[in-house]
């Protein structure tokens, strides 16, 4: 008997939110970026269109306005004012966090910028938006430099230059790394191979490179006597796996802010055909409509009909929030590589929290963002509520902080997430460029060529993405 999600999936908007980057806004692989009504962090959260305010801290203290499109980030916001007024009593604030829908909120900052009047003081910015709110570069927003120089240096690096200008300043403060892992369901495999979950694990953690990856699915569905059982399954809806192609080899097809981009490259092509190759082996599956970040690929892993897949750290939520009957059977592992010695990670999607120059208060609203989102006190809290991977480095081997037994990511899994995170490295985190051609890229990727190459296993890569880079080079 299958299993049942336990709640009342991600409706229209979560399936406009998939148009874009992993299963987010317009960061990683899309139809229709403007049409996209979530993130990949809480999507369900945008599902709302009413406009929620809340108001939190000092009804005497400087007030600040601030913007978001995820209810639970103006109560991260809140908590952190109340924690703010109380190590800063001379100092305190009040906050109102005004929650929109994913498109009216992005629509109406850019309106107000761009007007130079009605901005809040701070702002969340989706990715796959923040090329939109960035041209303005220090005209709009209030570079952020200054105020995150105490926690720089344990910053992923990746991950600050993700909400980086043209000209080479910070202006926006992250939620999470959203470092690339790959998620084994141990449980299944144990059963199917008729081993030890112990050995099952270190099959998983002797795999090192995508030929390794290959040779243990072989051998899991070798062992499996029931059709409809994958190993995997690839995305035709979202380009996560080809993100990882390009961290790996050190590739970026947005050409960054210098150059023109370039997708027929050879990190891409080489992805494309190795899936191909599991497609016709009957290794991989396409994933039900498009990616395993919709209802149906919630259905498909709990049906156990695939086990394994990489996806960001942010993807635990999507465990525990809609999928909580898989509790203890999942590990989370690196995710392996082309060539030893390459980066085996990359940050897929995120929000990055902005300072608006319009602010009365630029300095007060600059360092308490930069303090609620990348101090020890803000991203315990990001942790334990949000759940994601936090950016401050310094505390992914705090054993207080990554080996919390009462985290709910930590009762879920085999292991502890933040152990893989360490194992991995800061400088081990990717990152591809989100810049102004990228929903272009996502767009025709999304729609045409993920559809040619892995429908059809016989269409011609190199033709593909040579008809790829003719669309996008219309763009440019």
């Amino acid at each position: 008997m299958k299993k049942k999600l336990v709640s009342a999936l991600l409706c229209t908007s979560m399936a406009a939110s998939m148009l874009v980057g992993c299963g987010g806004a317009a960061s990683e692989g899309g139809v229709d970026p403007d049409a996209a009504e979530a993130t990949e962090e809480t999507a369900e959260e945008s599902a709302e269109a009413e406009v929620v305010t809340n108001t939190f801290g000092d009804p005497n203290g400087t007030h600040l306005e601030m913007w978001t499109f995820v209810e639970l980030h103006g109560q991260h916001y809140g908590v952190m004012a109340e924690e703010w007024n109380k190590q800063h009593p001379d100092n305190t604030i009040e906050i109102t966090c005004t929650t929109y829908p994913y498109g009216d909120m992005h629509t109406k900052l850019l309106t107000a910028l761009e007007a130079g009047t009605g901005a809040p003081d701070i702002c969340d910015v989706e990715v796959g938006q923040f090329p939109n709110v960035v041209e303005g570069l220090d005209q709009w927003l209030v570079p952020l430099n200054d105020y995150a120089k105490d926690y720089l240096d344990t910053m992923v690096t990746s991950r600050m230059e993700t909400y980086q200008g043209e000209d080479g300043n910070y202006y926006g403060a992250p939620y999470h790394v959203g470092a690339t892992v790959m998620y084994y369901n141990v449980a299944a495999m144990s059963e199917a191979m008729g081993i030890s979950q112990e050995e099952v694990i270190a099959k998983i953690d002797a795999v090192k490179t995508w030929d390794d990856y290959s040779k243990l699915g072989e051998e899991y569905l070798g062992s499996v006597n029931e059709d409809g059982k994958y190993w995997t399954s690839v995305d035709t809806g979202g380009v996560d796996w080809l993100w990882i192609a390009m961290a790996e080899n050190g590739d970026d097809w947005t050409g960054g802010f210098d150059n023109p981009a370039n997708v027929n490259i050879d990190s891409v092509k080489t992805m494309l055909e190795m899936q191909q190759g599991w497609l016709k082996s009957g290794l991989a599956e396409v994933s039900p409509d498009g990616h395993v970040d919709l209802e149906a690929g919630f259905q498909n892993i709990m049906d156990h009909n695939i086990v394994s897949f990489p996806k960001a750290m942010w993807y635990m939520s999507r465990f525990t929030n809609y999928m909580p009957d898989e509790k203890g059977n999942w590990y989370i592992a690196k995710c392996p590589v082309f060539k030893a010695g390459q980066k085996c990670s990359v940050g897929i999607g995120g929000t990055g929290t902005v300072v608006t120059q319009q602010s009365e208060n630029k300095d007060l609203a600059a360092e308490f963002t930069c303090w609620a989102k990348m101090s020890e006190e803000g991203e315990q809290h990001i942790w334990d509520t949000l759940g994601f991977d936090v950016c401050n480095s310094a505390l992914w081997n705090d054993d207080a902080f990554a080996h919390d037994d009462n985290n709910q990511y930590n009762q879920f899994f085999i292991n502890y997430p933040y152990d893989v995170l360490s194992d991995i490295g800061m400088e081990n985190i990717g990152k591809i460029s989100v810049v102004s051609i990228s929903p272009t890229i996502n767009e025709y990727f999304c729609t045409t060529t993920l559809n040619q190459v892995l429908e059809d296993p016989d269409y011609s890569v190199d033709d593909a993405l040579e008809e790829a880079q003719n669309a996008v080079d219309m763009e440019q």
